[in-house]
């Protein structure tokens, strides 16, 4: 993620924000065995624009890419829920008019974070808002919490397998220690991945009604002992131990049935040369 608050035209940073740039980036969560702790962000990105003090009161919302004829228009996009809630929250008076635009990439319900870009996107707004409010000027980058935004996004997202890479970049595991979240990078080369998304959409609600309610304690076995092999061979670019390693008793044999195609797509991959295939978060990508 980098998000750019920004004061006043021709003003130093002791004036107030005047608008905020955001840039996050597609996620692919899981990796296989990694259930909703591991992820790594992908180049593909949403950009998120906010300005404050527009011509008039109000919102406006304006949508632009993926997206852009059924996302809202008004303070029920994710984005401004979001940033709104925070404010909320926080005690601090949400801006009476509000310009947010986006330029989407990341394919809406396609498994590729979508969602945790908006969510993402909306906590690093209200921080860089709340900070400002409470200094009384235009904080930088990188003065933005990003342990708190981190924190807050698991909350809202129940998981954070997607927002994690979405924040930080690259390849990322989470972990709960406490009340807190924490994360924890894992250094990988440049990579190629290609991801395939049929033209429907699969919301994560629907993926997670298809998990049992329990598993065996063979199954998670298998899937701590593959998971810590998936960052083996990504971190020395292993493609037969990947191939080995990104396999899962967790979720994927309950979603790949709802996805129509999805186990023709993996075997067309594999018989392409790919090293190994696997659902991107609840897919359907």
């Amino acid at each position: 993620m980098q998000c750019t608050p920004m004061p006043e035209a021709s003003a130093g940073r002791d004036r107030p924000i005047r608008s905020i740039e955001v840039r996050v980036p597609a996620t692919s969560a899981n990796l296989g065995p990694g259930f909703d702790s591991m992820g790594i962000a992908l180049d593909l990105w949403n950009d998120f624009r906010l300005t404050l003090g527009a011509s008039h009161d109000g919102i406006t919302v304006v949508v632009t890419g993926e997206g852009e004829d059924s996302l809202p228009r008004d303070g029920e996009h994710l984005v401004l829920a979001t940033l709104l809630a925070e404010l909320h929250q926080a005690g601090v008076a949400a801006p009476t008019s509000l310009r947010l635009e986006c330029i989407n990439e990341i394919p809406s319900a396609s498994g590729l974070g979508s969602s945790s870009s908006a969510v993402v996107a909306g906590l690093a707004m209200a921080a860089a808002l709340i900070q400002s409010a409470r200094s009384g000027r235009c904080i930088g980058p990188h003065e933005i919490d990003l342990h708190h935004v981190l924190s807050r996004a698991v909350e809202i997202e129940g998981h954070g397998d997607n927002v994690t890479p979405a924040i930080h970049g690259g390849l990322q595991v989470v972990y709960s220690h406490g009340d807190h979240y924490r994360n924890r990078a894992i250094p990988i080369p440049p990579m190629k991945v290609v991801v395939c998304v049929p033209n429907f959409a699969y919301l994560t609600s629907e993926a997670r009604a298809a998990l049992p309610s329990t598993i065996s304690h063979a199954d998670a076995v298998f899937n701590i002992g593959h998971a810590m092999l998936v960052v083996e061979a990504l971190r020395g670019q292993d493609e037969a131990l990947l191939s080995d390693a990104l396999q899962d008793a967790l979720h994927e044999r309950y979603r790949i049935p709802s996805i129509p195609g999805a186990t023709a797509a993996r075997q067309a991959a594999l018989d392409a040369g790919a090293s190994a295939v696997c659902l991107s978060g609840a897919g359907p990508g």
